[in-house]
């Protein structure tokens, strides 16, 4: 708590109070108490789909990083084009061409039509989480590339030396500390995820930038919902970072 108390920090939290307070005064904020069931609806689609792609991109970018480390070539190309094409394209390039194309298609293909999946496949959700899952797992796949050859080859070859079998030595040696050594770019890269969610709105999906969007056409407002977003964006922020902070505090501080 004693750094807390230093002078710019003091500086800027008044600075901060009195932006507060001079929204609250001044703006209009009448339409808000409508809006409050579409906002936490909004809210809530963004975090689910922020967690998801985050868990279904980590999924699939551990064996992308391992496979172009210590993979065979055979599966080192494939994984290390899917993941320069990923980020060698936009998000936005991807998103639409997930949700107009395949989206166009599923639709003439009457199995898919007469399945249990198409009352899914007929919603843009579910393309708006693929195109942010591949999307973190090709940046991510490259983030654990060099996490896993950062790790000291002393150990695995110790353990091979040992006979430990490949499965044991992933799981107890070398993944846990490529993810530490990974976890804080990993901080940098959720936020990131989290700003790139937006997106979605351009496909139908209702998140809380949507909602922004939808009071302004409904209302004429514009700073408002616009400064409320921010906040909730920074809020959302907020939290990731005090989660990643905590991860790091209680792994241990040295890698060997």
């Amino acid at each position: 708590m004693r750094n807390f108390w230093l002078p710019h920090r003091i500086v800027m939290a008044a600075l901060g109070v009195a932006v507060l307070i001079w929204c609250v005064l001044t703006l209009r904020w009448d339409w808000l108490p409508n809006y409050l069931g579409l906002a936490a609806m909004g809210i809530w689609r963004t975090i689910w789909l922020l967690v998801l792609s985050l868990v279904l991109g980590m999924m699939l970018a551990i064996p992308l990083g391992l496979a172009q480390a210590a993979g065979p070539r055979w599966l080192a190309w494939p994984a290390r084009g899917f993941c320069t094409v990923i980020r060698g394209t936009p998000l936005l390039l991807q998103l639409w061409l997930l949700y107009y194309g395949l989206g166009s298609l599923f639709p003439t293909i009457p199995w898919i039509r007469q399945s249990d999946l198409w009352p899914i496949l007929r919603q843009a959700w579910p393309y708006g989480l693929l195109a942010l899952t591949l999307s973190f797992a090709g940046y991510e796949g490259e983030v654990m590339r060099g996490a896993f050859r950062g790790v000291v080859k002393g150990q695995i070859e110790a353990a091979t030396a040992m006979g430990m079998p490949r499965l044991t030595l992933l799981r107890r040696i070398w993944l846990p500390q490529a993810l530490h050594r990974a976890l804080p770019t990993l901080g940098g890269e959720t936020v990131l995820q989290l700003k790139a969610t937006p997106l979605v709105a351009t496909i139908t999906v209702v998140d809380i930038y949507a909602v922004a969007g939808r009071v302004r056409q409904d209302t004429f407002i514009t700073y408002e919902p616009l400064l409320l977003l921010a906040v909730v964006y920074m809020a959302i922020t907020g939290i990731i970072v005090l989660l990643f902070r905590h991860f790091e505090r209680r792994l241990p501080s040295r890698v060997a």
